[in-house]
């Protein structure tokens, strides 16, 4: 049994990972016919069941930053979960994407040391699973692609590198302990916020963590 993870129903080998246990709750009602929750230990929700097409998928969450995730992304490949698709959120930089915009990562930028412990240098990009990836630019959302830049601390402070039009705090050392772990892994992220302030309503940002998961749900369906 993982240390932190004491999962009490079965996990699918497909995951939907959110940092927010309250968006667990929420995919997993928005996402699973009769949800049953999989693991409450140490606050990291998690639920387990079946989409409405029949297929197994686990929500999960990760708690916050990279090291956090990384862990948890490790006690669920020895649990089976093969494939993942984080939503999350981000902030927005410059003008580039609006508040509510969901975007589809293309690469992440490690600028925190977190990746270090999975292989990535500080600066360098991790790329996501390319079949996922793909899946999700074909969705009729019409989600766009994005760089972005994944921080040990809140982003909206700090510089971001070159290229990067939005920051957030996981998804470049969830990506690079996924490749470690030989787990398919791609990464849809809301603009929650913006540099500037400007934060999205509660309201619409449930809509589009609703959007967000449905579109990983279809894309872990295939």
């Amino acid at each position: 049994m993982p240390p932190r993870l004491r999962p009490t129903a079965s996990l699918a080998t497909d995951a939907v990972l959110v940092g927010d246990p309250g968006r667990a709750l929420l995919l997993a009602q928005e996402l699973l016919e009769q949800p049953k929750m999989s693991n409450h230990s140490r606050g990291l929700w998690g639920y387990s069941g079946q989409t409405p097409a029949g297929r197994p998928l686990t929500i999960q969450s990760t708690g916050i930053g990279g090291p956090s995730a990384t862990l948890v992304l490790g006690e669920l490949a020895e649990l089976g979960v093969r494939r993942a698709v984080r939503v999350g959120t981000c902030t927005g930089l410059g003008e580039a994407f609006g508040l509510g915009e969901i975007l589809i990562v293309e690469t992440a930028i490690a600028a925190g040391g977190s990746a270090a412990a999975h292989g990535v240098a500080l600066d360098e990009p991790v790329t996501p699973d390319l079949p996922l990836t793909e899946g999700l630019a074909k969705a009729p959302d019409g989600f766009r692609q994005a760089t972005v830049a994944s921080f040990d601390s809140h982003p909206g402070d700090q510089a971001p590198p070159p290229g990067a039009v939005a920051a957030d705090m996981q998804t470049a050392p969830l990506l690079a302990r996924a490749r470690t772990l030989e787990i398919e892994a791609a990464a849809l992220l809301i603009v929650a916020e913006k540099a500037g302030g400007d934060h999205l309503e509660k309201e619409a940002l449930e809509l589009a963590e609703k959007r967000a998961g449905l579109a990983a749900r279809a894309v872990l369906s295939t």
